[in-house]
């Protein structure tokens, strides 16, 4: 019997439930099978997703292929119509052990129903999956999950269904098993980060949460959360971005545009100004604060002019790491049904978009130069600054410890030490 293989599309979440399903099929007994956990953000990752299916369906004949994430929460019998595929699974149904012990060899064979997929939205809870991390050097913590959002380019809410949270208690209690299995720093993960505690007793907001962690964990060296909403930002967060050097200076905003016409058209919740004013408090409460940003090019109706709003704001905003999308349609979305920009101006105006990221990383690593870093090491010549940004050394160094690196100089989007 061998180990099933798992293959991980998409953002970081998934890669945390990958781990957690890891788990749960080593404690079933499941073995001999190949696991997909696909992503439906765009049309083009359900692409990515099939081709990898057949991929490992050839290179691993007979083992059966189990397909579950968003994409087959989303799109259960596209999956199920490939004959390669054995089983789909949805996501409220992979982080169940029941499923796990149905997915043994030969029940799994002998099975007739091919899909495994309920009604997400009816979905109340997110339950904290207690793994101990992934990687030796940080640990992600899923605290949320889903969106009570409808933006008009995502399928996302359909595939995570509505916002749920994981106790306050249930995160403290794993991040301190996480420290005493010596992790030097933990991500909070979610898929609306900023909406947590909505659904819990007393509503607690975001920011409570992480003051709550870094109180009840003072051994936790390192606390740093990722993608926001910034318009949602309450202000015990704001209070922990001024007080906390434990909480990383870096925080990566869900901007997705910077014209108000189209932010409107994406149901976004903010303005441009809102996102402009946010980055300019953040900075002021703690100065050494950069920012990465989502935006997405070639929006729906986007002009020329819309879109040198969006540009601008990366120097409005003062964005270090930019994420770029260029857009496409995504089947059962409104701005699938909107009028559409032509493939080459979106194409022009991601390049441009990515030329202005890299114009912004590289005047941070320039300004880095010369100066001490406490670097988290990601392995024996790599590690992060508290910016998040990457310094390549040029000896060895203890992996997963902190290490404080004198900047020589920057190459290859990272700094050298």
């Amino acid at each position: 019997m061998t180990a099933p293989i798992f293959s991980t599309l998409g953002c970081r979440l998934n890669a945390y439930e990958t781990e957690a399903m890891k788990e749960l099929a080593a404690a079933a007994g499941v073995a001999n099978a190949v696991v997909v956990n696909t992503c439906a953000v765009t049309a083009e990752a359900v692409r990515k997703a099939k081709q990898e299916i057949r991929r490992l369906a050839r290179e691993n004949p007979g083992a059966p292929v189990i397909v579950t994430g968003c994409a087959a929460q989303t799109e259960p019998e596209t999956f199920a119509a490939m004959p390669e595929v054995t089983k789909v699974v949805g996501n409220t149904e992979k982080m169940q052990a029941e499923t796990w012990t149905k997915l043994r060899v030969p029940d799994l064979i002998g099975t007739t129903e091919k899909v495994q997929v309920d009604d997400i939205m009816s979905v109340k809870e997110t339950a904290g999956h207690l793994i101990d991390g992934f990687g030796r050097h940080r640990a992600y913590v899923q605290v949320q999950n889903g969106c009570d959002h409808r933006c008009t380019f995502c399928i996302i809410p359909f595939g995570r269904g509505n916002s749920r949270s994981v106790p306050a208690g249930v995160v403290v209690e794993q991040i301190r098993r996480l420290v005493d299995r010596g992790f030097n720093e933990v991500v909070l993960t979610g898929v609306d980060l900023t909406s947590w505690g909505a659904d819990l007793p007393a509503a607690p907001r975001l920011g409570d949460l992480v003051m709550r962690i870094l109180k009840l964990v003072p051994d936790l060296p390192r606390l740093r959360i990722s993608s926001i909403d910034s318009i949602e930002v309450d202000e015990a967060l704001m209070q922990a971005i001024a007080t906390e050097p434990r909480l990383m200076p870096h925080l990566h905003l869900s901007l997705q545009a910077g014209d108000d016409m189209i932010l409107k058209r994406m149901k976004r919740r903010h303005l441009r100004d809102d996102a402009i004013r946010f980055c300019e408090e953040a900075r002021r409460l703690r100065p050494d604060m950069i920012f990465g940003a989502d935006i997405i090019a070639g929006f729906p109706t986007e002009t020329e002019e819309m879109f040198a709003n969006s540009l601008q704001l990366v120097q409005d905003c003062g964005l270090t790491f930019l994420h770029v999308f260029p857009f496409s349609p995504r089947k059962g979305t409104p701005a699938a049904r909107m009028p559409q920009v032509k493939g080459p101006a979106i194409k022009d105006r991601a390049a441009r978009l990515r030329a202005a990221g890299d114009a912004a990383l590289a005047a941070h690593l320039a300004a880095q130069v010369g100066a001490s870093h406490r670097v988290l090491m990601e392995g024996p010549r790599m590690g992060r600054t508290e910016q998040f940004t990457e310094v390549a050394f040029a000896a060895d160094q203890p992996e997963g410890q902190i290490v404080t690196a004198q900047v020589t100089g920057f190459a290859l989007g990272r700094l050298t030490a």
